[in-house]
């Protein structure tokens, strides 16, 4: 069977006009605010998005003490390694001090080694 083509103005008119009263009778069939399943529905959006608020304070605050441990973290981490770092200094000046002294020590032997020589020397 073929389809009839309704391309006049009237029929276009009419087309539109039943298109549009379809759409009143649906709005006009759909359920009032105060109706129980409208009252229902909304009561689970609500709490669906009570639960939804939960979820996400929970998760900024996980997420808050996540940072706090991370940072107490790095803050113990650099006292740390300022510490070892500042321990391998004071080592290192130690270490430094005593060859400087151990230097000092062996001047001083040499020099009195060569004193006695030279004293030898002279009673010779």
């Amino acid at each position: 069977m073929k389809k009839q083509v309704r391309t006049t103005f009237t029929d276009r008119r009419q087309d539109s006009m039943e298109a549009k009263q379809k759409l009143l009778d649906k709005l006009k069939a759909a359920p009032k605010a105060d109706d129980p399943e409208v009252i229902a529905r909304r009561a689970e959006r609500e709490a669906a998005a009570k639960a939804r608020e939960e979820r996400q304070a929970e998760r900024a605050r996980l997420k808050a003490e996540e940072q706090e441990r991370q940072a107490a973290q790095a803050l113990a981490d650099a006292e740390a390694a300022y510490a070892a770092e500042h321990a391998d200094r004071l080592a290192r000046e130690a270490d430094d001090q005593a060859r400087a002294e151990r230097a000092v020590a062996d001047m001083a032997a040499m020099k009195e080694k060569r004193d006695k020589r030279y004293a030898a020397r002279k009673a010779r």
